[in-house]
């Protein structure tokens, strides 16, 4: 059942699959050709409402994505400043090849 914010509801039906399957050897009586359906079916209800969020959590969202691109690229720009350091150190002392 979904619930958008307007309060419109549709009902709705889900449904999961499984699949298996097995290869028959040539000669063995075990295994019979065909094709074969097992449903397993077991009632399940999913409910999902759609809500608004407040300004304020948009915002502290918002903050939470800028602070993370900010420290990733900090990480990033360490690991080539140092990178570049010691390459550079290693050139010096006719280490590098």
């Amino acid at each position: 059942m979904y619930t958008d914010v307007n309060g419109n509801t549709i009902q709705s039906n889900q449904f999961s699959v499984t699949e298996h399957f097995r290869t028959g050897d040539v000669g063995h009586l075990q295994s019979l050709p065909g094709v074969f359906f097992f449903y397993d079916l077991s009632p399940i209800k999913v409910t999902f409402t759609e809500q608004h969020v407040s300004f304020l959590h948009f915002l502290t969202n918002v903050c939470a994505i800028v602070g993370g691109v900010f420290t990733v690229s900090g990480i990033l720009d360490s690991f080539i400043y140092h990178g570049q350091k010691a390459i550079k150190k290693k050139m010096e002392l006719g280490k590098f090849n």
